[in-house]
């Protein structure tokens, strides 16, 4: 029997976290679990850490007084799980939300460990900087979200030179289809019903303007190493085909599952091992596919983020940070569904001239991050409902 895998969950009360968690049960002697943090679920961490007992746990915010007891070392306060990547491991699974995954991917990276990455905001705010890391120390970084999952597996065995072109697919959200007059007034409850996957908040939001497409072109463009020219979306409703690749002999190569995150987690987790997670098997005897064209002059984020990362540089770094800032505006009922590609525009406008230049530092990426938030909060009051 192979030797267990020793994994660290960051951001393991997440829906990335708990799903990777159903694995972990289903395989328990396959792993050690070294880490689990939470940003701030510190009840659901305990659980948790009754459960597979790992040597660290980790909680950014709430009472670390829930942790009392625990036959684990504590991390706590802001920057933990940043520290718990530090520990020794073989694989750490980041799936924290938004630009806090960052930190945790680098430490995770320079300390030599395999990571599992749902956190795309790492790579799209520090691509060049962590793609160059990883491969100095000789350490994959296996995506874990379906799609980059779908079009990595469809990638192997390939030869350079090969491949034409990567398909991304989208499911289009909630909305896809209505136009712009019918998205005014659009509340957070419905953009919140996503039609075919389980997610958190923050990205099912992003899923419903299409700038969760937009975040996942530039994770391509540095996971893969293709022009942004080579990435085609295409809208995919029944979120079946996750992603492809077209080769320079006109043949394609799909990934096809039914939506179920424990697919891409597990391979990502015990890569290049594959493990039965329950999931259903596709059914080829009723299946009806679809695929369309984005529609970039309704859903604006899509092609915002793709300007900005053929900017490069601090760009791509202010249109998340912009578009963070603009998602919590609107699930807190500041401003309309429809003023979120405004912020992140207006944000991009402001960016100094002078920032192209490659983000290769903690400390310019967080500069650069910090002035985006900031003009993102001005727009977002200038746009209060």
């Amino acid at each position: 029997m192979n030797a267990k895998r020793r994994l660290s969950i960051l951001g393991s009360t997440g829906s990335i976290g708990q799903q990777a968690l159903e694995v972990v049960r289903r395989h328990r002697e396959r792993f050690e679990i070294v880490g689990l943090s939470a940003a701030s679920d510190a009840t659901t961490l305990r659980e948790q850490a009754e459960e597979f007992r790992p040597k660290y746990v980790a909680l950014e915010n709430g009472d670390p007084s829930t942790l009392d007891g625990l036959d684990a070392e504590r991390i706590t306060g802001p920057g933990a799980a940043a520290r718990l990547a530090e520990t020794p491991a073989d694989t750490a699974l980041n799936g924290i939300v938004g630009f806090a995954g960052l930190a945790a991917t680098v430490n995770a990276v320079e300390a030599g460990t395999t990571v599992a990455l749902a956190n795309k905001e790492s790579l799209v705010t520090g691509g060049e900087w962590v793609t160059k890391l990883a491969a100095r120390r000789g350490k994959p970084i296996i995506p874990v979200d379906s799609e980059h999952s779908a079009i990595f597996q469809c990638l192997e065995g390939r030869r350079e030179g090969e491949v034409a072109e990567i398909l991304l697919t989208a499911s289009g959200g909630p909305f896809f289809g209505l136009e712009e007059r019918e998205l005014r007034g659009v509340r957070p409850e419905a953009a919140l019903k996503h039609p075919t996957w389980r997610m958190g908040s923050k990205i099912t939001i992003d899923s419903a303007t299409l700038m969760n497409k937009g975040l996942e072109v530039i994770e391509a463009h540095h996971l893969f190493g293709v022009p942004y020219d080579d990435v085609k979306v295409v809208v995919h409703r029944q979120s079946v085909v996750h992603g492809g690749v077209t080769l320079k002999d006109g043949s394609a190569l799909l990934h096809a599952a039914l939506p179920d995150m424990r697919l891409p987690i597990a391979l990502g987790i015990l890569y290049p091992e594959r493990v039965e997670v329950d999931a259903k098997p596709v059914p080829f005897d009723a299946a009806t596919w679809t695929f369309e064209e984005p529609r970039g002059d309704v859903f604006r984020c899509l092609p915002l983020a793709v300007e900005a990362g053929r900017l490069g540089g601090a760009y791509p770094v202010a249109l998340n940070a912009a578009n963070e800032v603009a998602v919590q505006a609107f699930l807190d009922h500041r401003i309309e569904f429809l003023a979120i590609p405004e912020v992140v525009e207006e944000v991009l406008e402001s960016v100094p001239e002078a920032s192209p230049g490659a983000m290769y530092s903690m400390e310019a990426i967080t500069d650069a991050d910090r002035r985006a938030r900031d003009g993102a909060e001005r727009a977002v009051r200038g746009k209060a409902r």
